[in-house]
C-alpha cells in the first residue's frame, strides 16, 4: 500500500467518504490533521485475524473492503462489504481487541486512515463524533445480522444479485472487477453454481462478463432478481444515519418525465 498526502488530496478523498463527510465544521476539523491518504490494490490485506487493530480505514469513492471469515476447508466467506458509506478497523470493539476477521481490499483504490487512539480521543472531545461512530457501529451489526439471515434463507441467485447490486451502489460503477471464482468463494458456494447463475444473467441481458469483470447491463432487472436483504440494510442506514448510504443512480424508468 502506498501512502501519500497533501491537504488538497485529503479534501478530495474526504468528498469520497460519506461517513466522514457527514461531520461538519469543528468536528471534521478535529479529525482532518490526523487523516492520512493511501492507495491499496485489490486483494491487499488491512488486517489478518488476531492482528492488533491500531488504525481505522475509510474507503473512498469506488474502493470496497470485505470482512472475510475463514472456513475449515481453507476458504474465506464474506461477512460484510463496506464502501464509501463507512469505515473498517475497531469500529465495534473501538480497537481494544484483535481482529476476528480478515479485512481485505475487494476493489482497489483510495482510502483515508486515522489511528484508533486518535479517533477515540476525538470521540471523548466531541459528542457529534462519538454519536456518529456509535450509530455506524449499530449499522455494521445490523448488516452482519442480515447477512447471516440471508445466507440461511435465500437462493444463490438471489444472493449473487444482491451482492452485485450492493457493490455497484457503493462504488458508483456498473463494472465490478471480480472473477466468478472469487465471487463463489466469498458467497461460500461452488464455482459451478455461480457459473450457472451468471450464465442466466448473461442470457437475459442483466450482466455481461469481461475478463475478470462483471458488467451490469440492466440494473433494474438485477434488483428484481435479488432478495430484499440489501434494501433492509439500506433502510436501517437511512433511519440511523440518514444520507450516509450512497443512493443508486436513477434507472431509465425512474428518471423525471418517464
Amino acid at each position: 500500500m502506498a501512502h501519500y498526502e497533501t491537504s488538497t488530496l485529503i479534501d478530495t478523498l474526504l468528498s469520497g467518504n460519506n461517513l466522514l463527510l457527514s461531520l461538519r465544521g469543528p468536528d471534521l476539523d478535529m479529525l482532518r490533521p490526523h487523516l492520512r491518504a493511501l492507495q491499496a490494490p485489490s486483494n491487499s490485506v488491512l488486517y489478518d485475524p488476531g492482528q492488533n487493530v491500531q488504525t481505522v480505514y475509510f474507503p473512498c469513492h469506488r474502493t470496497l473492503v470485505s470482512f472475510l471469515v475463514s472456513t475449515e476447508d481453507g476458504g474465506a466467506v464474506e461477512a460484510l462489504l463496506v464502501g464509501r458509506e463507512g469505515a473498517v478497523g475497531g469500529i465495534v470493539s473501538q480497537g481494544h481487541l484483535p481482529a476476528f476477521a480478515k479485512i481485505a481490499i475487494q476493489t482497489g483504490g483510495d482510502l483515508l486512515s486515522i489511528p484508533v487512539s486518535v479517533l477515540d480521543d476525538c470521540k471523548l472531545r466531541s459528542r457529534a463524533v462519538n454519536n456518529l461512530f456509535s450509530r455506524y457501529a449499530d449499522c455494521l451489526v445490523a448488516q452482519m445480522f442480515q447477512t447471516a439471515a440471508c445466507n440461511a434463507a435465500h437462493s444463490i441467485e438471489q444472493r449473487t444479485a444482491k451482492w452485485i447490486s450492493a457493490a455497484i451502489e457503493r462504488s458508483g460503477s456498473k463494472e465490478v472487477p471480480l472473477t466468478q471464482e472469487r465471487l463463489a468463494a466469498m458467497l461460500g458456494v461452488g464455482r459451478s453454481y455461480i457459473s450457472r447463475v451468471i450464465g442466466t444473467f448473461k442470457r437475459d441481458g442483466t450482466l455481461a462478463v469481461r475478463r475478470g469483470h462483471l458488467v451490469v447491463k440492466n440494473e433494474e432487472q438485477l434488483r428484481g432478481r435479488a432478495c430484499n436483504c440489501h434494501e433492509v440494510v439500506k433502510q436501517h442506514f437511512h433511519i440511523v444515519l440518514k444520507g450516509v448510504y450512497p443512493e443508486p443512480p436513477a434507472t431509465e424508468n425512474e428518471k423525471p418525465g418517464r
